[in-house]
Order: structure tokens, then sequence, then C-alpha cells
């Protein structure tokens, strides 16, 4: 039986991670488990800064973007002898089991210090990008599309093209789920090709009719936002404005989606881990939570736009009983 696990949030942050990581220490906390947070993501496991958290330590965080334990990205990690290391830390404080929030890179990371040295891991998918493979949501997206939007207003309120990059890397999800809200006439994504000659001639043709204005969409896995601005300025003598997000999508107060959406998955890791549950990532498919095998949600792609089958399997493991997100075709 697991009487101490730790949890740590690594990568990039996201709105909703202090919600996942609190619902984590409230649930051990409630089952009798000792709980230790990581400060500063996997840099901050190898320095070992690691502390025992109480109720008290996660008080007033739900609504809290961000991540009380800060994160890091860390590339002595990712070597076999970072890992090797890490795991000693984690020895050295009677750490039984891990639940990391993070991306894709984290849960690969993860994935290998499991393979490597056999401790038991759980992931929770944070990243606003929601591009871990076998979930419909990942913490924070919400909150990051809803962000975007806000700049729908200020674009129709000139005559004027806008064109908004914004974050996502090789997926495309948070650029149409934002460009499709904020009723941005083009939706640019690395899934699909696109003319950028045809657009700008289509452009032309709308302001010809009368259209005052017109919002672009951009994901920054599709092209450079300014580049595009620049290549339809250049060709409709339009005048266009580029927008770069950065940053901004990561931070504000978490959505009430993702406050209870990371809720529901930290309480699930928690359980699933003290129950000997390891190696898998828990998501959303079709609105219920799953559990979706952690190699295979680091190794798959997400597709943009796929409808993953009804799930065909469960996973049993001690008192867990777990819908499990089926593998690709």
């Amino acid at each position: 039986m697991i009487s101490t696990i730790g949890v740590v949030t690594s990568g990039g942050d996201s709105p909703g991670m202090n919600a996942a990581a609190r619902a984590v220490v409230r649930t051990a906390i409630s089952e009798g488990v000792r709980i230790f947070g990581v400060y500063g993501g996997y840099t901050g496991l190898l320095d070992g800064d690691i502390k025992e958290l109480s109720t008290r330590s996660v008080s007033d965080l739900i609504q809290r973007g961000g991540t009380f334990l800060g994160t890091a990205r860390c590339h002595r990690f990712m070597t076999p002898e970072g890992r090797a290391e890490a795991y000693e830390k984690l020895k050295a404080r009677g750490i039984e089991g891990l639940v990391i929030i993070g991306g894709d890179g984290s849960l690969r990371g993860a994935s290998l210090l499991s393979e490597e040295h056999g401790i038991p891991i759980v992931g929770l998918p944070g990243t606003i990008d929601n591009d871990v493979w076998g979930t419909d949501y990942t913490i924070g997206s919400d909150t990051a599309a809803n962000t975007i939007i806000k700049l729908r207003d200020t674009a129709s309120a000139h005559r004027r093209v806008v064109v908004l990059e914004v974050m996502g890397r090789h997926c495309g999800w948070l650029a149409l789920m934002s460009g499709i809200s904020g009723g941005a006439e083009y939706i640019l994504v690395p899934e699909e090709d696109f003319d950028l000659e045809e657009i700008s001639n289509e452009i032309k043709e709308a302001y010809k009719k009368g259209k005052r204005y017109i919002l672009v969409v951009v994901a920054e896995g599709a092209g450079s936002g300014i580049e595009v601005g620049n290549f339809i300025a250049e060709h409709t003598d339009i005048e266009t404005r580029v927008s770069v997000l950065g940053h901004i999508q990561r931070g504000g107060t978490p959505s009430v989606i993702d406050r209870v959406k990371a809720s529901q998955l930290g309480e699930k890791a928690a359980l699933a881990i003290l129950s000997g549950l390891s190696n898998v990532v828990f998501g959303f498919h079709r609105g219920n939570v799953v559990a979706i095998d952690l190699h295979d949600a680091v190794t798959n792609k997400k597709k943009l736009g796929a409808v993953t089958p009804v799930a065909s399997g469960e996973i049993q493991r001690g008192d867990a009983l777990l819908d499990v997100a089926p593998k690709e075709a």
C-alpha cells in the first residue's frame, strides 16, 4: 500500500493546474496519505526542492492561474543520468508514486522515469494546446480559447484585416476553437493546406462588396502571423494589423470549465495511484473521465477533428475500474 506520493507541475503553465494539484493534495490527505510537492518542475526535483503539503498549502488556490508549485523546462531530466538522479531524490523522501501535471514533453519524461526505475506514475494533461493524444480536453485549453476571443470586438471596430497568431505548436485546436467562436473569416492550422494568394483575392472581393473587416486566426504551427499579415497587406492594399498573443494565453483566472475538469482529473489521479494504477494519463472522452495508456499518449499524435471510436476496453487494477481510451485503428 502506497503511503507517500508526490505531485509536480512541469513545462509550460496552464490555467487550472492549481485546481488539479489542489485536488490531488486534498484527496491524498483525505485517504490518510502523505503528499509532497515538487517546486519548480523537474528542475526542482533534481535540486531537491521538495516539501510536504497540507490542506492549508492549497487553500485559496482554485481560482488562481499559473501553478503554486512553479514549473520549468529541464533538459537535464531528459537524460538517463538526470532521471536516475531524480529517482534518488524521490527515494530519499520516501515518495512511492508521482502525479505529473504537464504537456506531452513532461509526460514523455515521466514515462521514461517509470520505465527506467519502476516508480508508479499517473499523468494529467496540463497544456493550453490541447494536443495530448487520447483526450478531448487538456487543462487550461478552455481558458486560453476564451482569452483569445476577447479580441473579436476590437477587430470589428475598424475597417481593416486583423491577423491573430495563437499558440498550439503542431496542433490547430486552439486556433480552430477560438476562430469558430470568434467568427473568424479564415482559420489557418498546420493540419490543413492553405493558399495565401487565394485568400488575399477573396478578401479583396469581399471588401469590394462592402465587407468592413476580416479576422484571420493563424496557429503558430501553420506559419508566422507577421508573414501572413505582410502577404495579405501587399496583395490587397488593405490596412492589415497583426497581433501575436504569446504568453498572455497562458495567464489569467481559469474558467469554470477548467476549474471543474481539472479538479475531477486531480481526484482521479490521486485515487488511481493509491490503488496501484500506474503509467496512465487521465483525460476526457465524450464528457467522461478516462484513463489513457501513458506510452500511447506520448507516442501517438493527436489529429485535429478526429473522432475517437467508442472505448472498447477497461483497466482493472486493485479496486479501480476505469474506462480506457482506445488506440487508433
